[in-house]
């Protein structure tokens, strides 16, 4: 198990700022290793030896390369799954553990105007079936992973964006079946013990799991059918080679029939076409120290997942076996990764919600990168060169990933069932796609700015 830095750990006070750190002595650290990889008896398994040819070569190994494999050694394929790093080393172990329907990045009224009435409604309840898919594969293959329906509680951080909301949520049931309520301001403390948002929604169906585990019980699950897992392999590149493909490695050449990129906010080096289509947003979390059980159930007495309606998203909950909190959000500003200014942003609003948690120190810090795309949709389908690819979540990838790794599965297998709503989106790029991940952290800086004011 990762245990948490023995340096000294910073208070949410100091981490954010509001505090001075004490004179002299050891400087404040936290764990950067994700609090979710924290796995008693989590063996790594035996690795098989890289093969010379396969059905399917998968590159990546987080939750859409994962799902995609299972589906194709269900069906009796052979599969390779490649990843450059440590199994599940990317956001697969790095996100917010949140799970709604999979189309929450637009307001329904925008996607109308976007798409159109038939094909918004389409879009929204393949959404639904998502969330749908995601808990019944857990069901089905008895994925020991925390997951429940608990719901997840928005807030409005300004009194028009609860009218705004209740609009959305209303849309969301007339054209998509999908329930929820909204909470006014006076009885948010049901809800979330907090004055900081003026009321909120609840969607209570939306999920959470605890994706360390999540992701685990998936290799075990593709250890155990025959899959060869192959860690520490980077994809150097791809050709096409008559009615099959060459992925070159490391270790030498894989033939495949065909090959699945499913890389995400990791989309570099092997391919042009895809790289040139998703944009690199980093993400930071940060884990509490475990406080009385009684303050997490006082401060989150719905025990669900929070999030925010600002520009600069973020999200929250309490740890799924322990009292700590976990908080995540976007990067904040160019600064060294895995020091504790890195995440000073993400406590700063952590104590703007619960100003009485300064005290309570830090343990774990963390940053991940997301897949998006210059749409902010999901995309899978075929690139020029014959290569599968499912990617482009957009901070929405738990549901969305499972769900794509099985569809890009079964076109793969040519089964009709593999056909989706997103099938015939256009996946753009932009002709300053060059610059897009260095221009990230100006935007977010902007985005907050108007937050501050609109």
């Amino acid at each position: 198990m990762t245990k948490p830095s023995a340096d000294r750990q910073p208070t949410l006070a100091e981490l954010a700022g509001k505090a001075a750190p004490p004179q002299g002595g050891v400087p404040a650290a936290l764990c950067c290793e994700p609090y979710w990889r924290q796995i008693p008896d989590a063996s790594g398994g035996e690795r098989l030896p890289q093969p010379e040819k396969v059905d399917v070569a998968v590159i990546g190994s987080g939750f859409t390369g994962l799902s995609a494999a299972l589906t194709l050694v269900r069906a009796g394929r052979s599969v390779a799954v490649l990843e450059k790093d440590q199994l599940g080393a990317g956001a697969s172990t790095r996100n917010g553990s949140q799970l709604g329907s999979g189309n929450q990045k637009f307001h329904v009224k925008t996607l109308i105007e976007m798409f159109g009435e038939l094909k918004a409604k389409a879009l929204l309840l393949e959404g639904v079936a998502m969330l749908d898919y995601i808990e019944e594969l857990i069901r089905v293959e008895k994925l020991d992973c925390h997951f429940g329906r608990c719901g997840r509680f928005r807030g409005a951080v300004r009194p028009a964006h609860y009218d705004a909301m209740a609009r959305d949520m209303e849309d969301l049931r007339k054209h998509a079946g999908v329930e929820s309520f909204m909470v006014p301001k006076e009885d948010q403390h049901k809800e979330i013990y907090t004055d900081f948002f003026h009321g909120g929604s609840v969607l209570p169906d939306d999920a959470s799991l605890h994706p360390g585990l999540y992701h685990h019980a998936l290799v075990t699950r593709l250890r155990d059918s025959g899959a060869v897992l192959l860690e520490e392999t980077p994809a150097l590149g791809i050709e096409a080679d008559g009615r099959e493909f060459v992925v070159s490695t490391p270790a030498g050449p894989i033939r495949a029939a065909n090959v699945i990129a499913a890389t995400n906010g990791y989309t570099r080096g092997f391919d042009r076409y895809l790289s040139r289509r998703i944009v690199q947003v980093p993400s930071s979390v940060i884990v509490t120290e475990t406080v009385p059980q009684q303050t997490i159930d006082a401060l989150m007495p719905a025990k669900r997942m929070y999030g925010n309606s600002a520009r600069v998203f973020f999200y929250f909950r309490a740890a799924p076996s322990e009292p700590r909190l976990i908080w995540g959000g976007r990067v904040g500003r160019m600064v060294r990764a895995n020091t504790p200014h890195a995440f000073g942003h993400l406590a700063a609003d952590m104590l703007r919600v619960f100003p009485d948690l300064g005290a309570v120190k830090a343990t774990h810090g963390w940053t991940g990168q997301i897949g998006y795309t210059f749409d902010e949709l999901p995309h899978l389908g075929k690139t020029p060169k014959g290569i599968h690819f499912a990617m482009g979540y957009c901070g929405t990838g738990v549901t969305r990933s499972t769900y794509f790794g099985h569809k890009i599965a079964l076109k793969v297998l040519g089964d009709p069932k593999g056909r989706t709503e997103f099938d015939d989106i256009t996946f753009p790029t932009h002709p300053f796609h060059f610059v897009a991940d260095r221009a990230v952290p100006v935007v977010e800086s902007w985005y907050r700015v108007k937050d501050s004011y609109t």
